[in-house]
């Protein structure tokens, strides 16, 4: 069984926020298998996919940023899901709008999403996809920044990268993660 994690906070104040775009790729995970994240457990919103008898996890953690691991841990250890198995989905202010990353390992680089996943999970080696949100102007703050909503020309750019993400999710499910990083990077 696989899991794919996507970093954001909850409640509708945060609904298209560049931190949100974890949970973006979620929904549109979700809306491509035709499921709603319908079970509230492990401090998170999840479901578990069954598609062409393969299972898989969606799960956004309703823990809020900072705290991530203490949801991604717990439903790792009650289905059994090893970190192989986990791909994480979060923002990044060192790429530009409308960039993916993907990697199977690395330090936090200051996300504290990032910092909670590696501390509850014991190691940096996981798989993650890095969506580009561009660094803020001078004089914006980074936590008023990553907590502020897109314009209409990045959002745009954002849903490309949003569906390249869940595509690349939907290639993972079928093929190892560096096979779908050599595509996808």
């Amino acid at each position: 069984m696989k899991l794919i994690v996507g970093l954001g906070n909850p409640g509708s104040q945060f609904d298209r926020t560049r931190h949100n775009i974890g949970f973006e790729v979620i929904d549109e995970l979700a809306k491509r298998y035709q499921t709603s994240l319908n079970q509230t457990k492990f401090k998170g919103l999840y479901t578990v996919i069954n598609n062409l008898g393969e299972k898989f996890i969606l799960l956004k953690p309703l823990t809020y940023m900072n705290l991530s691991g203490e949801s991604i841990r717990p439903i790792m250890d009650y289905y059994d899901i090893s970190v192989d198995d986990l791909v994480v989905i979060f923002d990044d202010l060192d790429l530009p709008v409308g960039k993916i990353r993907l990697r199977q390992k690395g330090s936090a680089g200051g996300h504290n999403g990032i910092k909670s996943t590696i501390a509850h999970l014991g190691t940096q080696n996981f798989n993650r996809i890095r969506i580009g949100i561009d660094r803020p102007d001078q004089g914006i703050s980074v936590p008023d920044y990553v907590l502020g909503k897109f314009n209409k020309e990045e959002w745009e750019e954002m849903q490309m990268m949003i569906r390249k993400s869940a595509d690349a999710c939907e290639e993972w499910l079928k093929k190892p993660f560096l096979e779908v990083m050599n595509l996808y990077n």
